[in-house]
């Protein structure tokens, strides 16, 4: 049975990563070819040649023009995935048309429809405006997790596991001993968990950016819009200081950390990463501590999911878990998710 919900968009790349050549990247499940247009467009069809399933990000295919010649007999296809040309005749088939994938490229993301192409609606898309705005400096990267997408959602829900894997990057003990608060907004589809330290270890990712030391003020706001993107704002500040009335905060640094969870397979994930800050926007030396940093502790939770997904896949059926109240948020993203499961299903009985 899949764990993956259909009928939703995930991020497929970084606009960065797809220029006028030939990329490919499975996700969830399949396999699709990018390239962007002449015009600057992206486009987005099924990596394989109708006529023998040639890849066609495989060479010898090739881009000419706004077209892809499939490598292994030269079948030509268009950019809305029509083919355009076959060899040793002049009809082209009727059929002979690769599935094409709606795709919106926004907020340095590139997003893909995975489903039905006549329920995408690009209004569904969750926001992440920081990641392309020029009042924040960020960085950004991608690791892939061998392990299923859930692991990382409820990695990324519970930060408790900050103050014992990330420690000396992120984590401190306050983090763990502090309570979270956690509320569903089942009309928009969000899940928002909340935790904040009024006086707390500043951690070395922290210190070393901002140039705070001792104990500060450190707020943690999930909000979590399943399946795909998890946003984490992020406000550091001296102990003591409040946002004013008016919600500005002159005296707190603003980070902003994103996650695009997007599944590869059943059991393999793109971890898809970036943080954004407003503080300290062209100093590269904060740009490059950050993203190393940052992908330290990515590395470290692929690592422990690595493991975690060996030993799901081995353990007897039937095993119980136990839950507490810091897995509030995440339970409630599970339950979000299994709904999602079912959506297509009622939408097609309807």
């Amino acid at each position: 049975m899949t764990t993956i919900p259909r009928d939703q968009w995930y991020v497929a790349a970084y606009g960065r990563e797809i220029g006028h050549d030939l990329f490919s990247r499975t996700v969830c499940g399949e396999s699709i070819l990018f390239w962007r247009t002449e015009a600057g467009e992206v486009t987005a069809m099924s990596d394989r040649c109708v006529h023998r399933r040639f890849p066609l990000s495989q060479a010898p295919s090739r881009l000419v023009g706004d077209a892809v010649v499939c490598g292994y007999h030269g079948f030509t296809y268009g950019a809305d995935g029509a083919c355009v040309a076959v060899p040793g005749q002049t009809r082209v088939p009727r059929t002979a048309r690769l599935r094409s994938y709606p795709v919106v490229e926004q907020d340095s993301f590139v997003w893909v429809w995975i489903g039905d192409p006549a329920r995408a609606d690009a209004t569904r898309i969750p926001r992440a405006p920081w990641l392309d705005s020029p009042d924040y400096a960020t960085v950004s990267g991608m690791e892939p997790l061998a392990a299923r997408f859930g692991l990382l959602v409820d990695n990324l829900m519970d930060l408790s596991h900050e103050t014992y894997l990330h420690g000396g990057y992120i984590g401190t003990p306050e983090v763990a001993g502090t309570p979270i608060t956690t509320e569903v907004d089942d009309a928009a589809g969000i899940v928002y968990v909340s935790r904040h330290m009024d006086d707390a270890e500043c951690p070395p990712f922290y210190a070393n950016s901002t140039g705070l030391t001792g104990r500060i003020a450190r707020w943690q706001d999930i909000e979590y819009a399943p399946p795909c993107l998890y946003k984490l704002h992020s406000r550091i500040a001296p102990v003591g200081s409040l946002p004013n009335p008016d919600g500005t905060d002159p005296d707190a640094f603003h980070v902003e950390v994103v996650y695009a969870i997007t599944p590869e397979t059943e059991n393999r994930t793109h971890d898809f990463w970036a943080v954004a800050r407003d503080f300290a926007l062209d100093d590269t030396s904060v740009s490059d501590f950050i993203a190393e940093q940052n992908r330290t502790v990515v590395l470290q939770d692929v690592a422990a999911l690595d493991v975690l997904e060996q030993v799901i896949a081995t353990e007897p059926a039937g095993y119980q878990e136990l839950s507490i109240n810091i897995d509030t948020g995440g339970l409630a993203a599970r339950r979000m998710l299994t709904a999602m499961l079912q959506e297509p299903a009622t939408a097609a009985a309807r």
